[in-house]
């Protein structure tokens, strides 16, 4: 396609790093994510849990996309960054809509089609793009032309959602995801990746992102009150959760799963970007975003100044947020070092065990207890591991280049 000089696309570089419009294009996201725990923490029951999950899968589908497709060409450049701000548009129309993609608020329009109608200009831009820039590729044409049918489902059963309520709704936000995931699935891997790199890293910021949405949730409970040593010892708390589960990526599974990428070539190389990232990268924001819902409520019972609270249990779904919350996250860290490397974590699937385990146990446990319960399960699991796995961890961190 003819394009003026200044609306033409470029070329991502190989060894490209993330562009500072992508950065920009996540802030809506870290926006969004602060509405899901919102929106689930307002009425935590197990019905908005699953509405919260929902959204969030709606969420990943608007993100990772552009991922695969700003690895192709420049966020920044020609129109690509017209289309970068007007999908960031249309995104942050959606996380607007947050509370109302199931049920209608009185007065104003419709919040339900409003979401759905978002969340297809969205995907369509995704699209439109990608149908420009494999203009002179046919196999990556055809890749192309095969998603078509699963994101024409998935915001298809949208708009059928927001015409329906209760099980029919929540029906249709399945087979809505459903299409997405099972037409990426059985679409093909002949999808094109410029830079491991800046796919790899990509990804690695939009953990940071849930865990910054996490410390978030610690931080605005607190911060217009008077300070105690029981807000001192809940936020240390909380904040150290966050750390172990930056930890628990970054420190040495995210460099495993990065050096067997870059080893990778052809359809292999495809199968991890969607296998680890595409896929097993939602259930970590999951995850991230559950616990967090679980701190909010941690924080509430040392923050409103009644101090007899502080010997109340956390219990119900707030307290299986809090934990399971934290199983799903390192479960999926399993697997997502398993699939490239074969190398199963089995400490981590052992704390993912003891945290299910700890939902009945701790259900009639102070909160605060309950929280460093959840920080000393981290601790322990990331304080083996670096002391097991020494030699391994200092070639993953220090010696896979010298070889």
């Amino acid at each position: 396609m003819n394009l003026p000089r200044r609306l033409r696309m470029q070329q991502g570089q190989e060894r490209a790093s993330v562009s500072p419009l992508e950065l920009f294009f996540d802030l809506v996201f870290v926006f969004a994510l602060t509405r899901v725990t919102d929106f689930m923490a307002d009425d935590p029951t197990g019905e908005n849990l699953l509405r919260g999950v929902l959204v969030l899968a709606v969420l990943w589908w608007s993100w990772v996309g552009y991922s695969w497709l700003w690895n192709l060409i420049r966020a920044d450049e020609g129109v690509s960054r017209v289309v970068a701000f007007a999908s960031m548009g249309a995104v942050f129309v959606v996380a607007l809509t947050i509370p109302e993609a199931f049920v209608d608020l009185p007065d104003g329009l419709s919040g339900p089609v409003v979401f759905a109608l978002a969340y297809f200009v969205v995907r369509a831009l995704h699209l439109v793009m990608f149908l420009v820039i494999s203009t002179d590729d046919p196999q990556l044409r055809r890749q192309v032309l095969r998603f078509v049918p699963s994101m024409a489902i998935g915001t298809t059963c949208l708009l059928v959602a927001s015409q329906l309520t209760g099980t029919a709704q929540t029906a249709m936000w399945f087979a809505a995801l459903a299409g997405d995931y099972l037409g990426t699935m059985i679409g093909g891997a002949e999808w094109r990746l410029r830079s491991v790199s800046h796919f790899a890293e990509r990804h690695g910021l939009i953990v940071i992102i849930a865990l910054g949405e996490s410390i978030t949730s610690i931080g605005i409970g607190v911060a217009a009150l008077p300070i105690s040593w029981a807000i001192i010892v809940a936020t240390l708390l909380g904040l150290a959760v966050a750390g172990l589960m930056w930890w628990a990526y970054f420190d040495v599974t995210s460099l495993a799963v990065e050096h067997a990428f870059e080893s990778a070539a052809g359809t292999r190389l495809i199968k991890i970007a969607q296998h680890c990232y595409t896929f097993a990268h939602l259930p970590m924001v999951v995850g991230v975003v559950m616990m967090s819902l679980g701190l909010k409520k941690v924080l509430s019972y040392v923050t409103d100044g009644n101090h007899h609270r502080l010997t109340d249990p956390l219990y119900g779904w707030p307290l299986v947020a809090l934990l399971a919350g934290g199983a799903v996250y390192l479960l999926a860290l399993v697997y997502f070092k398993a699939y490239p490397t074969g190398s199963i974590t089995y400490p981590r699937v052992l704390a993912a065990a003891v945290l299910l385990v700890l939902i009945p146990a701790l259900w009639h446990t102070p909160a605060l207890a309950t929280l460093a319960a959840l920080t000393a399960v981290l601790a322990a699991m990331i304080g083996y591991e670096t002391w097991r796995y020494a030699d391994p961890r200092s070639r993953i961190r220090h010696g896979a280049h010298e070889r």
